[in-house]
């Protein structure tokens, strides 16, 4: 066999079950050695950095990576973005490309640029197969490194001599990484720190949802600790899920990147004197936006040692399976006595009078009547996201797609195509703006085409929202936010693709109900109140029980 054909076994190795991607001249040989293989099936998309997307977001769900393929040159520099979304979301992915033959790598030549060097920065490892003996080797340290805490992207790039170069080798025994248990010592200090607080948060990030992705209880323990302890508890925007929405000691998410935003709203954290941070990533948000004093002890509990930051230099770090940790300071942090401060509980009833275009609360709260508590949302990056994350209450983790450390518009409809795949016994939305949406429109043949039963909510307001807020913010005027649309029920009618706009508040809930029983994809244009991102970063009540329908 070929290096190309040795390369593929070690992805069927690896679990590999799907790749996403364009083929090219350069990697001919390898699609080949793809459309031969019984166990893997290469998901042609119509552009790169959709490819990378699908393969960001069917490693943040399924735990493995996901993996992504391109040529070389602008195959390549198209898939850039959806890795560097890999890399700072730490959701785990290979990515594949070509290459011009070893001959002429060191020559000025047609589509030739450094595409190893490029990747570097955006990934934890990139490399070149030279030796085609190396294939085994090279793709065994792709997946563990991609995989590995904190997980990440990688990449290899194939010349195209070496992949078709005859090779005997075969692939590596893959063998599960454990994480030490934390020290005995470092819990027990970081206990001591907790009973002496007077006001402890527990922060939950990331790495909570992503160790549990893979059967890991890591959800469970934080519940039991934060339950046990009745010590206050919020979670970032990627890790919606791990607390109970409904628990007595939840408060509202955090990750809003603008300072004091999100501390009007979860005042607990404000004047918190030491916070918990288990399982957070600085990407998801930034310390000095929690910590702008830089007056809080923190407890870092993670499965890696902490990165340090000006305004986050733990006190204590508990290094270890997270799970593990959170059972152990569990038997040694003494309960709270209920404080003063409470959350007011309630819930918000939606009127039958809902003007259009359609506020936030009420296409969140239609949104979450029509899904079931496993059911997935993928959401776009964008004003919708900030209203998504805060309003849409789920007790189950990895249901509600976040991207908030590269923050890639465009996410949103590739991402649901590969959530489908992942998860095909569940009813998969993409929730998008117009503006994220229209960045990778194409991939409705791509939905179409593999019969992926998703349903893409688009919110048409004409203009770049968050852009539009700032804008107002610092300059007191807006400039180059606003643009036209098409008439979206008739664009996803031209992709095959059944298409409807909502007309008023009443007909958003049966027609996502329809929408998704229909079995194939479909898209709803919903018209959506940008004025309201106007207040998106105002103190907002948060109920203690998820909408209601009226």
């Amino acid at each position: 066999m070929n290096a190309a054909q040795l390369l593929v076994r070690c992805l069927e190795n690896e679990g590999v079950r799907y790749v996403f991607g364009i083929p090219g001249e350069e990697t001919l040989d390898l699609n080949a050695a793809l459309e031969d293989s019984d166990k893997i099936q290469f998901v042609l998309t119509r552009h790169e950095q959709a490819a990378a997307f699908m393969a960001d977001v069917y490693g943040r769900l399924s735990s493995f990576p996901g993996v992504c393929l391109a040529t070389l040159g602008p195959g390549a520099t198209n898939l850039l973005t959806g890795v560097a979304d890999a890399q700072l979301d730490r959701a785990p992915l290979v990515a594949i490309t070509g290459q011009a033959g070893l001959e002429r790598v060191h020559l000025e030549s047609h589509q030739y640029i450094d595409v190893v060097q490029m990747f570097t920065p955006v990934t934890k490892w990139s490399t070149r197969v030279s030796v085609p003996e190396s294939v085994p080797e090279v793709v065994r340290k792709a997946f563990r490194l991609a995989r590995i805490e904190k997980p990440g992207a990688t990449h290899i790039e194939l010349p195209e001599d070496v992949a078709r170069e005859e090779v005997r080798s075969a692939p590596l025994e893959v063998r599960r990484t454990s994480y030490p248990q934390a020290q005995r010592e470092a819990v027990h200090r970081a206990a001591a720190i907790i009973n002496a607080a007077k006001g402890p948060v527990v922060l939950a990030g990331n790495g909570v949802t992503r160790r549990n992705a893979v059967g890991n209880p890591t959800v469970d323990a934080l519940r039991r600790f934060v339950q046990r302890s009745r010590i206050w508890a919020t979670h970032t925007y990627m890790a919606k899920g791990v607390l109970d929405p409904l628990g007595q000691h939840s408060l509202p998410p955090v990750g809003l990147q603008r300072p004091g935003a999100d501390l009007a709203n979860v005042k607990l954290l404000a004047e918190a004197d030491v916070v918990i941070a288990v399982g957070y990533d600085l990407v998801e948000w930034a310390p000095v936006l929690w910590n702008p004093k830089r007056d809080k002890i923190v407890v870092h509990i993670d499965s890696t040692a902490a990165e340090l930051d000006g305004h986050y230099q733990p006190s204590i770090e508990v290094i270890g399976e997270l799970d593990e940790s959170l059972k152990a300071l569990a038997e040694l942090v003494s309960p709270r006595s209920e404080r003063d401060s409470v959350i007011a509980a309630g819930q918000t009833r939606l009127g039958k009078d809902i003007p259009v275009p359609l506020p936030p609360f009420a296409v969140v709260a239609d949104l979450r009547d029509a899904l079931g508590p496993d059911d997935i949302v993928v959401s776009d990056v964008g004003a919708h996201k900030v209203w998504l994350a805060r309003l849409f209450p789920t007790e189950s983790p990895n249901t509600v797609v976040i991207s908030n450390g590269l923050a890639s518009m465009g996410i949103a409809l590739p991402g649901a195509i590969a959530a489908k795949l992942v998860r095909p016994e569940r009813k998969v939305v993409a929730f998008c703006g117009d503006g994220g949406f229209l960045m990778n429109v194409q991939e409705l043949e791509t939905a179409k085409r593999l019969g992926t039963a998703i349903v893409i909510v688009v919110l048409v307001d004409d203009r770049l929202g968050v852009i539009e807020v700032n804008e107002k913010r610092q300059f007191g005027r807006v400039f180059a936010t606003e643009f036209g649309n098409p008439d979206f029920v008739q664009l996803a009618h031209a992709f095959g693709v059944a298409g409807y706009a909502v007309e008023s508040a009443k007909d958003l809930l049966p027609t996502l109900r329809h929408a998704l029983d229909l079995g194939g994809p479909a898209m709803i244009a919903v018209p959506w109140d940008h004025r309201a991102n106007e207040h998106i970063a105002d103190a907002m009540t948060y109920g203690r029980q998820p909408f209601v329908a009226r």
